[in-house]
């Protein structure tokens, strides 16, 4: 199932680049949020400095490639303090003009055309639109519970209350369009690892 996904499926995407050295920065507004965490994507981390860097080398996006982040925010008291390298939203003295701007955090992508060599840059704005769990769309919803699945395997100390029984039910209820089946694969793995961990437990209470 893999080699008929990346060889048939997703060829295109394979054989077709267009942008080389693709570096995505992410600011967020300190007047909104407090604190963040990128879930997933530890072996792909830059420094902010990297990211202006034409040394450092970065990844390729092909045709019909998608990438998704996941970030856990806190979002900030009435008062943030300033601390750290002053960047765009800190030079705008933060808090009330901060908070006035209704901005979440801006996204930067750096990328060289297929056969180029000068760099280019997108920058877009987020404002902030906070939306109920349920109110999202299936895609949003079906990646946050891949990425519960990884923290839960990983016994990450930032899974919280997240549960394989949480994790099943938020994928089938978000697996929409699944033309290729693979978000019915991983509900299958899913419920194999609830099985695999009730044995565990199990065997836990025979010894």
């Amino acid at each position: 199932m893999e080699a008929k996904k990346v060889l048939v499926d997703d060829v295109t995407a394979t054989l077709y680049t267009i942008a080389k050295d693709v570096k995505i920065h992410v600011e967020f507004n300190p007047a909104m949020v407090e604190s963040y965490r990128l879930i997933g994507y530890e072996n792909r981390m830059l420094e902010t400095e990297d990211f202006e860097d034409d040394r450092k080398d970065a990844g390729e996006i092909g045709a019909g490639h998608t990438v998704t982040a996941l970030y856990e925010i806190v979002p900030a008291s009435e008062d943030p303090g300033i601390e750290g390298p002053r960047l765009k939203y800190q030079e705008q003295r933060i808090t009330r003009e901060g908070r006035r701007s209704g901005e979440l955090l801006t996204v930067n992508i750096r990328y060289k055309e297929p056969d180029g060599h000068s760099r280019r840059l997108i920058s877009r704005v987020l404002r902030a639109c906070p939306a109920d769990l349920e109110a999202t769309s299936d895609d949003f919803r079906f990646s946050a519970a891949v990425a519960m699945f990884r923290m839960i395997l990983r016994e990450s100390e930032h899974r919280g209350s997240a549960s394989l029984e949480m994790v099943a039910e938020m994928a089938r209820h978000s697996k929409g369009r699944d033309d290729f089946q693979y978000r019915a694969e991983f509900i299958q793995l899913v419920e194999r690892a609830k099985i695999l961990a009730g044995l565990s437990r199990d065997s836990r209470v025979e010894e």
